[in-house]
């Protein structure tokens, strides 16, 4: 069961920062900071299996479904 974290005191220039990086990667802030943090306190080597399931279980909490087709069409209007 996912928990829920509260930050204080975050220096504007990290908050800054956060805001921007969830805006070049398309995110929300807390999506952005969850990314960070298991950025750092995960070990970098992740088995094959365990990449597959991380990807199937975010695909599962998705409100859309994405087909290869989708994907291409939005890859040639430019975005990421």
């Amino acid at each position: 069961m996912p928990t829920t974290l509260t930050l204080k005191n975050i220096p504007d220039d990290v908050y800054d920062r956060l805001r921007a990086a969830a805006e070049m990667h398309r995110r929300s802030l807390n999506s952005e900071a969850i990314v960070c943090l298991e950025t750092v306190l995960t070990p970098t080597k992740i088995a094959p299996g365990e990449r597959l399931a991380r990807a199937r279980q975010l695909r599962t909490g998705l409100s859309m479904e994405f087909h290869a087709h989708d994907i291409d069409a939005l890859k040639k209007e430019g975005r990421p």
